[in-house]
Parts: C-alpha cells; structure tokens; sequence
C-alpha cells in the first residue's frame, strides 16, 4: 500500500482534525509531519471536545499508532501536558511514537518567540509566541538540540552551552531578558527524557517497513498551504512546509510511496494573524461567518479573519500540493446567507487578470477579488449524509467549487461531529 497525505489548502484552521478524525480508522498509522503547538486540531471523542496541538488525530483509535515525525518540533512540557489529558479522559498514549530527530522547543526559544514580535509592533507576524520559529532557526543554523539528545546526558549539556553562547547575548543585550544556564534547562529535560523514552524511535525505517509490508499510513499535516514557509504569504507564515512535500521530509519517506493528497478547505475561508487576504470581509457577513462558525483559534483563541471562498488560493493549493481530492468542511454555515458569493479571480490595479495566486507579493497584497454569485439554501443541512439529500442550490455549490479546482470533492462537512460528514469517494 503506499501513503495518503492531508493538508490545509487554505490558511490552516480548515477543519483537518476533525476529517483526520473521521479517516484514521482506515489506516494503521497516522504520521504529524510538520509544525509544532502552534496548530490546533479540535476533536470530539464521546461528545467530549478534545484540542490537540501535537499528538496526532488517530490516538482516538486503539488500533493506530500515532506517530510525530522528525519534521516537528517539539516542547516536551506540552506534550507532557497533553498526553495527560488524553489519559484522563481514558485515551491511550501508550501507542505513541516520536522521532529520534525531531528538534526540541527550548524555554529560550519561547522568550525569543515573544520578545521579537514585541519589538516588531505594529509590522508583527502574528505568531503564537511559543518558540516554532526560534526553535527552526536553530535547527537550520545547526544549534538545534534533537529529541536523541535527551539520552546522552554530556552530549545534552555541550549542546546546549554551543546555543547558550550566542542566544544568551541576544535575551540580555537585544531584549533586556535574562539569561540562561546550562544546569536549570538540563534539571528541567532530562527529567523529560525519562518519560519520553518508551516513545522515541527511528520513525523513517518504521514507516517505510510499514508500507512495504502492505500497511495504510496517513500523513497529518498542520496550518495550510498559504502559511507554507517557501509556498505561502512569505513573511507571514509558519516555519516549516505544510504543503504535501513536507510530508516526505518531515518523516523521510519517498514521494514515490504517496498514492493520494487530500486537500481541506472551509466553504469559505479565515486566517489568523497578520498578512495579506483579498477575501476578507469587514461586514455584517464577516461577523455572521465568526459567529455561527466559531471563528476562534484552537491554539491561541485568537478570533479568526473572515471572507467569502477563495477559488484563487484553492487552484494553487491544488498545484502546489498536486491534490487528488479536496473535502469541503462547515458547508452548513452557508446556510445562513441567501447569497453566497465565490471569488473566482483576482484584479490588479492596472487591470491585470490572476487565476492563480499572483508571483510577487504586491500584486497579491492589493488583489482585488472578483466574484460570482450564487444562490444560497437557507435550510439546515446538519442532517443530510449523502450529497443527494443536500438542497440543490448546496449540491449546485459544491459542484461549482469542484469544477474551479479542477479536482474531486470527495468529502463535504455538515457538521462538526464525525457522523456529519458525506462521503462521495474513499480514500483507501
């Protein structure tokens, strides 16, 4: 068998943990590839609302192992922190697998997160202040510390004096913070190593074995194709690749192992943080959007930016990605509006016509969307669970949204609980 990839096709937040959710039951692994808690996947497991931010969907199912691949960072007091909750609520994490070279969150990390946005003011990122950025830059100037490096107590402590020399000088002389020592971060981690050992292991030969051997693995991604640190609105975006790509360097296997890529995208579209949004709505509709769809980030609480479906960023989402299907979530909050509106290209000011996200920055910062209406259902479609039994007009929408990305919507949210989804296409 060989590997199907999810991503967010639009700025995260599309309702992937809940089709994460929905599909792990399918397969026999589920792979978190990249990012770190600075994603949020809100599931419900026995009516219980549970908010992941590391540990991948499929620990809800006893017959998955859940893995968190070497492309993640990782702060272990979050993780910690997490696995107990799933405990509590009588969820195994017994299963859980992370990589022997995922890099790890330091405190430092968090300070600098926090400290730099401040100083950025007005012209800020809109990061979650918790240590993913500082943590990747480490890592790609080679003073990273990686989860293996928990076990080797001396290897441990030279490491992190080698990224205390140069990061001390930054918290005191650029930021006014206090510095760090050596003993007080090994005192704190290496008491996390003793617990996270059981789950640390070499996840590339793992995953590889399995899919030779004929086993189902899904590949989780985090935020969205536009928050891709090479593909999406550079500067405002994550560190790492969520698009389908990081999905084979986040956990080393091949591309030529990937069978299907899955595209999510909300019936219409948010964003957190700062950045450009050529749909966003200042409106009533933009209000009605955050009200009835709980706009709010599962990580940072943060209310999310609204605006109309974005057929523009979807088609590049599907080049990109190379996607071979898209699930459509929150259709139901359309049902409120007796208008809906698609945005199907963007204008600039001198008139220039874009189908695809525009190369340079500019143009796309001040795109102006051009949309097409249609017809909205106004009736609640939270029951229907096959696309026939959706009003015409919905049916109508969806098949519009499917004609402009040039790929099939195989799966459409009507709800947020796993059984108010509709499934036109399998996966596996």
């Amino acid at each position: 068998m060989s590997g199907v990839v999810l991503v967010g096709v639009q700025w995260g937040d599309e309702g992937k943990g809940k089709i994460t959710d929905l599909l792990a039951s399918q397969f026999d692994y589920v792979v978190r590839f990249q990012g770190g808690n600075n994603a949020g996947h809100t599931v419900i497991h026995d009516g219980v609302k549970l908010q992941l931010h590391l540990i991948p969907s499929g620990i809800m199912y006893p017959d998955v192992v859940p893995v968190i691949g070497n492309g993640c960072v990782i702060d272990p007091k979050v993780l910690l922190r997490e696995m107990k909750t799933l405990e509590d609520q009588d969820i195994s994490t017994e299963r859980l697998l992370i990589s022997t070279n995922a890099h790890l969150i330091m405190p430092y990390h968090r300070d600098l997160d926090g400290a730099s946005e401040l100083r950025l003011g007005a012209n800020e990122i809109g990061t979650t202040r918790r240590g993913i950025g500082p943590a990747y830059s480490d890592k790609a100037t080679r003073l990273g510390i990686r989860m293996q490096d928990l076990f080797d107590r001396s290897i441990f402590r030279e490491k992190v004096a080698a990224a205390l020399v140069e990061t001390n000088d930054v918290l005191e002389k650029i930021y006014g913070l206090s510095p760090y020592s050596v003993e007080e971060i090994a005192e704190e981690y290496l008491e996390y190593a003793e617990i996270l050992k059981p789950h640390i292991a070499e996840i590339s030969s793992i995953l590889n074995g399995a899919i030779s051997a004929g086993k189902n693995v899904f590949f989780e991604g985090a935020q969205g194709t536009l928050l891709d640190i090479d593909h999406g609105t550079y500067p405002f975006v994550t560190s790492s690749n969520p698009t389908a790509g990081g999905a084979c360097i986040g956990t080393g296997v091949g591309p030529t192992r990937i069978k299907r890529v899955l595209g999510i995208a909300k019936a219409y579209i948010t964003r957190v943080g700062s950045g450009p949004f050529p749909t966003e709505l200042f409106d009533e509709d933009g209000d009605t959007f955050i009200e009835i769809g709980h706009e709010y980030g599962t990580t940072t609480g943060r209310q999310r930016r609204a605006g109309w479906y974005d057929a523009v960023i979807t088609r590049y989402a599907v080049d990109v990605n190379g996607l071979t299907d898209l699930a459509i979530t929150k259709l139901d909050v359309l049902s409120a509006f007796p208008t809906i509106k698609i945005c199907t290209e963007y204008e600039d000011a001198r008139g220039n016509r874009y189908k695809t996200v525009p190369g340079h920055q500019s143009a796309f910062h001040h795109a102006t969307p051009l949309y097409e209406e249609m017809p909205g259902w106004n009736v609640d479609i939270t029951h229907c669970r096959k696309f026939e039994e959706l009003p015409q007009e919905a049916q109508d929408y969806i098949n519009r949204l499917e004609e402009l990305a040039g790929v099939p919507v195989s799966m459409i949210a009507v709800g947020p609980s796993r059984e108010q989804t509709i499934i036109r296409r399998s996966l596996v």
